[in-house]
């Protein structure tokens, strides 16, 4: 691939790469894995999905398609390069529709590219919960790790009601060998990873969440073992999905921000979501005029908000206000 585009310069699309590579080094599952890798992002006139989308009453994918194309493309070269070629037999080379499709969701894609290079190219599967991470008392896994390796620190916060996020890595389903089921959780966040284990009661009520891919929320603290003084585990009291956060556990919001800061969109965006996304989480906001030491608080009286996406994000892109969230 990268020979043929130092001879013939950069490839204009999918098909142009496809009539110049070379078909028995780069074979379909290579060009999958491109695919599954974002290499062809660059050819803007085809999404991912539509390499694999079968149209119903079709029977090849867009790639297959794409590599039949090329197939005739080269025999068509082959025959018009021989002696005895006959140009009336040549093969119809042209380019073939790839028929629309939904995109995949960025779940999808990340989990696709980590297939394929271990690594996520496009973003990371916590990006959508950047908010949550921000605001709801969420430990980093750094954080917690070196609390973890710690006697001491393990000692002192006892009393401490942890909130872990991340995406579960890997999960082991276990058994003892007294026949006891258990399992191993682990996790990651943007900070680092850390593994969790379930033992009996513990791994029975949240086994269902140990599955790779998943997003999880945890509450949990740590406890000295009763068979060995000393010693301490974290106990986890709580799994919830990550994305049920944000409506479930919202109970308030609480806003502040300059007079200067507030405009009519403000204004308008605000009113507009709270009517669009009623719920029983409080609203406040707290205007404040810092040069004449005045603050007035708003409260959205009987009407309360349910936490959605929509104002998140649009909170996130505002770094004049202020948010606090109780949960």
């Amino acid at each position: 691939i990268i020979e043929e585009r130092k001879l013939g310069g950069d490839y204009k699309d999918i098909f142009d790469f496809i009539k110049r590579v070379n078909q028995r080094s780069c074979n379909k599952k290579s060009i999958e894995c491109l695919v599954y890798a974002g290499g062809f992002d660059c050819f803007t006139q085809l999404h991912r999905a539509q390499y694999f989308h079968t149209p119903d009453g079709e029977k090849t994918s867009g790639l297959e398609k794409i590599i039949n194309f090329g197939q005739a493309s080269s025999q068509q070269s082959n025959s018009m390069n021989t002696l005895f070629g006959d140009l009336s037999t040549a093969v119809n080379t042209t380019p073939p529709k790839i028929p629309a499709c939904e995109q995949w969701s960025l779940t999808e894609k990340l989990e696709h590219e980590k297939d394929v290079t271990g690594m996520y190219m496009s973003g990371h599967p916590l990006d959508h919960y950047k908010f949550e991470l921000k605001y709801f008392n969420i430990d980093t896994l750094e954080d917690f790790n070196e609390i973890k390796l710690s006697k001491t620190l393990m000692a002192s916060n006892m009393n401490k009601v942890f909130r872990l996020a991340g995406l579960v890595s890997s999960a082991q389903h276990r058994t003892t060998k007294t026949g006891k089921s258990f399992g191993i959780l682990s996790i990651e966040d943007f900070t680092g990873k850390t593994e969790i284990p379930l033992w009996s009661d513990e791994y029975m009520k949240f086994k269902d969440y140990l599955e790779p891919g998943k997003n999880i929320l945890i509450t949990g603290n740590f406890k000295e073992q009763n068979w060995k003084p000393g010693e301490y585990e974290f106990k986890i009291n709580g799994i919830r999905l990550l994305e049920t956060a944000k409506e479930q556990l919202t109970k308030s919001l609480e806003l502040s921000m300059r007079v200067r800061d507030i405009s009519s969109d403000f204004v308008e965006f605000i009113d507009n979501n709270l009517k669009e996304h009623p719920g029983k989480a409080s609203l406040k906001l707290n205007v404040i005029e810092p040069l004449e030491n005045i603050s007035i608080t708003l409260l959205s009286g009987n009407s309360g908000i349910t936490l959605n996406d929509e104002l998140t994000n649009y909170l996130m892109n505002m770094p004049e206000v202020e948010v606090k969230v109780g949960v």
